[in-house]
């Protein structure tokens, strides 16, 4: 936790907040099962009290991980900004923010919590760290409250059940459609947590990260618009269907009234004769052309994934960034990296406790998916300043985690035997039980 000390030294905080936050990254990597209070109690000198105590207290966990961040990546190395949303399972009554989100595990929407994320991700070392992570607010929409139906009129013969019956269909109907516009406006509120994530963060990028990658969820014009208004550029996934129009680049009409043509047609998918071939990678072909998007209402860079592996089944993928001038090569090695958030998401969930968060108010829990996240940022860069520059950084959090135990166990032993540590550490048969269980991360 050297690494971690010096990062701290730069903030302005209690001593006691600093011993406590070295204290509790140090217990994450060590401890096994839950992380939770009455696990960490376990793994060090603080009490389950104590741990419940500080996760109220607030701390600047966004300029933290920038220092990480700015610490595991070059100054000069190209890095994008990632943004995503992950599922958390969590029941309780009084569970700060329990709603039903969408689990893309088992693709559907489960009640639990949901927290949304902006990653920093180096496209040369092909390495993730998180920025910020905050939770999704519950919305009012999603939980909707239906009257008591009224009480049905009696039976007076053939006509009144026909109009009955006619009464219960456009009653079925204003309902399904009431609650299609309840799901709507539910999604338009939580698009709007997820901008307003991305534009409290914006004073945290540098210059150089000005690219937004993200999925085909926020493929939406409020999103995009509110990108491109913080000065980035979005990229992104659309739809296979997408109503899109080619540009006109023919010669203007020179006498006449009327407006110049704009469009030249609406794309045909199944017909890339009018885009631009740019190269074939692992048997995809890529294609690219400057398009018109209905829906956003403005021009868009398209890249064009065919594959074309599977005679029988040929299938594509349509990508597009705000930045028309941006390489179609450059774009998807862009796209590409964006999966790095999800490792993120996979390596805090397994490893560092992202969802075995003890607590149910909102402070405490805000502070337990921070910490799991900074912890995760703190075992890369450990694992990135140990590593050379000429071969490649895999990475492994089994490794870390082991290494981590293996350290804290033989320190009991030094200490409850009263053995001489300094001398201890300098043999090789030290760093043998140090590194025991220890996993070689393939690339």
């Amino acid at each position: 936790m050297d690494l971690a000390e010096k990062i701290l030294n730069r903030f302005n905080i209690s001593k006691p907040q600093r011993k406590f936050l070295l204290t509790l990254f140090a217990a994450i990597l060590t401890a096994r099962g839950k992380i939770n209070f009455r696990n960490l109690s376990r793994y060090s000198d603080l009490s389950e009290r104590t741990y419940s105590r500080q996760f109220a207290k607030p701390f600047e966990f966004v300029a933290f991980n920038r220092e990480v961040i700015n610490e595991g990546t070059g100054r000069e190395n190209e890095r994008i900004v990632v943004c995503d949303a992950s599922f958390v399972s969590k029941s309780g009554k009084k569970t700060y923010g329990l709603d039903r989100f969408w689990n893309g595990c088992h693709s559907r929407t489960e009640k639990g919590l949901e927290v949304s994320s902006v990653a920093i991700v180096d496209v040369e070392k092909n390495t993730g760290f998180t920025l910020s992570v905050r939770q999704t607010e519950p919305t009012e929409a999603a939980q909707p409250t239906c009257p008591k139906p009224e009480q049905a009129p009696a039976k007076t013969g053939t006509k009144r059940k026909a109009s009955k019956k006619a009464g219960t269909k456009k009653k079925g109907k204003a309902k399904s459609k009431k609650k299609h516009v309840e799901q709507e406006a539910d999604e338009e509120t939580r698009t709007d947590q997820y901008l307003q994530h991305l534009t409290d963060v914006r004073p945290f990028l540098s210059e150089d990260e000005k690219y937004v990658v993200v999925d085909g969820y926020f493929s939406k014009k409020k999103y995009v618009d509110g990108v491109c208004q913080l000065g980035l550029h979005q990229v992104g996934k659309l739809r296979g269907d997408a109503n899109m129009r080619y540009l006109y680049t023919g010669p203007k009409r020179a006498h006449g009234s009327g407006r110049q043509k704009t469009y030249d047609g609406k794309v045909n998918w199944q017909d890339l004769s009018r885009f631009s071939y740019v190269d074939t990678q692992d048997g995809i072909a890529i294609y690219s052309l400057v398009l018109n998007h209905f829906s956003l209402k403005r021009n868009l860079r398209v890249v064009v994934l065919l594959d074309q592996r599977n005679k029988d089944k040929i299938r594509y993928v349509v990508l597009f960034s705000t930045d028309r001038e941006l390489d179609a090569k450059t774009l998807v090695k862009y796209y590409k990296a964006r999966f790095q958030i999800e490792f993120i998401f996979r390596d805090a969930k397994q490893f560092t406790g992202f969802c075995d968060s003890q607590a149910r108010d909102r402070k405490r829990l805000d502070f337990h998916f921070n910490a799991s996240l900074a912890t995760l940022n703190l075992a890369k860069l450990e694992h990135l300043q140990t590593q050379p520059d000429t071969l490649p950084t895999a990475f492994s959090m089994a490794s870390i985690k082991a290494c981590y135990f293996n350290t804290f166990l033989l320190q009991k032993f030094f200490s409850m035997f009263d053995f001489d540590q300094s001398l201890i550490e300098k043999t090789p048969e030290y760093q043998k039980l140090r590194n025991y269980g220890k996993i070689a991360a393939q690339n």
